[in-house]
């Protein structure tokens, strides 16, 4: 479950988050982009040839199946990183099998480039950019470099055409991240908060309602944490609430995201996860956090855990059922896992699998979490 803390395409973890987020705000234009290349293609294959639509559905195959195969990765940035080079690619061999300098496809290489805007910082959008200028140059001076040179201009305004637009999609980009930032974030632990769960869980519930998806939601509550703040300030209660946030970070996947609600709240989303999964994560995260000691502390958390799939995905119920559990696991004396629930979207019951106590159907919120 470890993941590296940082890589160079995504050094933090709201770096992954935008990454992964980004996929559903831009699949609407990536279509949009692949449907026209490929009706430009079908319409001049008479004149440069019907392997044009080979590559087209190379490319075309590579970029709507990134998303899938970035929800199954640890670093699903590799995967976006991936596609974009074998776009970029496959475009340049395009340029290069239709007259090179001459090609009439030279400028397309600037639309995965600029995908790359949408979701990486600067520094891998210039990568991106450099790669993408060091395949046009492949394409065209290393075909024909006297024509290249007799007719420079169709390379020099591609090129000028790609830095441009992917300055200007990097730049807006980039706004909407910074305002997003202010907006999602929790200042404390530097996690993602109560809106951005909103917005995640939409996403979510759209495509399990689609695809049948299984997706598990754990509430974690850090036990007695009142009594911290009374014992030892509200210093030493920060310093354990950025604590316990590193260390579950530390013991997720990165398609796995984690919210503080507030106070010592937190949710946990795990897309994928079925009911034994859920489990067991729950269960390793409650060890680590005895064994990482937040705020040099012995601190322990309690986790209640609920799980639905296809149409039963639905945030409010999926989240009741799973503050439920926390509150067995609560009334049962803390430092525990309680659930998963799983909820049956065609009959509407629950049931929970917690060992040979049932969950009762309510409990009465104790004085203190």
């Amino acid at each position: 479950m470890d993941v590296p803390a940082s890589t160079w395409l995504c050094r933090t973890e709201m770096e992954r988050a935008r990454v992964m987020d980004v996929g559903a705000r831009v699949s609407r234009a990536r279509t949009i982009a692949s449907a026209s290349v490929g009706l430009t293609l079908l319409l001049f294959a008479p004149m440069f040839g019907w392997w044009t639509l080979a590559l087209f559905a190379l490319s075309a195959l590579n970029t709507q199946t990134v998303d899938r195969r970035m929800e199954r990765s640890a670093r699903p940035e590799r995967h976006v990183a991936a596609s974009i080079v074998w776009s970029q690619l496959l475009l340049a061999g395009a340029v290069a099998l239709s007259g090179g300098p001459a090609s009439p496809a030279l400028p397309w290489l600037v639309v995965p480039t600029s995908f790359a805007a949408t979701r990486f910082r600067t520094q891998v959008v210039v990568a991106a950019v450099g790669s993408a200028v060091m395949m046009l140059l492949g394409a065209t001076v290393a075909v024909d470099p006297s024509g290249t040179l007799a007719h420079p201009a169709p390379l020099v305004v591609s090129v000028a055409l790609l830095v441009s637009i992917t300055a200007v999609v990097g730049a807006l980009s980039g706004a909407e991240v910074e305002q997003r930032s202010e907006s999602v974030l929790d200042p404390l632990t530097g996690l993602l908060n109560r809106t951005a769960l909103g917005r995640r869980f939409h996403e979510l519930e759209e495509q399990a309602h689609l695809t049948g998806e299984t997706v598990s939601l754990l509430i974690c509550d850090i036990d007695r944490f009142k009594q911290v703040n009374d014992t030892y300030g509200h210093d030493r209660g920060d310093a354990v609430l950025r604590d316990f946030a590193y260390e579950m970070r530390k013991h997720l996947r990165s398609f796995e995201l984690i919210y503080r609600l507030g106070g010592e709240e937190f949710v946990l989303v795990l897309p994928g996860a079925q009911a034994a999964q859920a489990r067991e994560i729950a269960d390793r995260l409650r060890a680590a956090l005895r064994t990482g000691r937040p705020g040099d502390l012995d601190v322990t958390v309690s986790i209640g855990v609920a799980t639905a799939s296809g149409g039963g995905v639905v945030f409010d119920p999926l989240f009741k059922e799973a503050d439920r559990a926390l509150y067995t696991a609560k009334a049962r004396g803390r430092d525990r896992v309680v659930g998963p629930v799983e909820i049956d979207a065609s009959a509407q019951e629950f049931s929970v699998d917690d060992g040979p106590a049932a969950l009762a159907p309510t409990l009465p919120a104790p004085t203190e979490r």
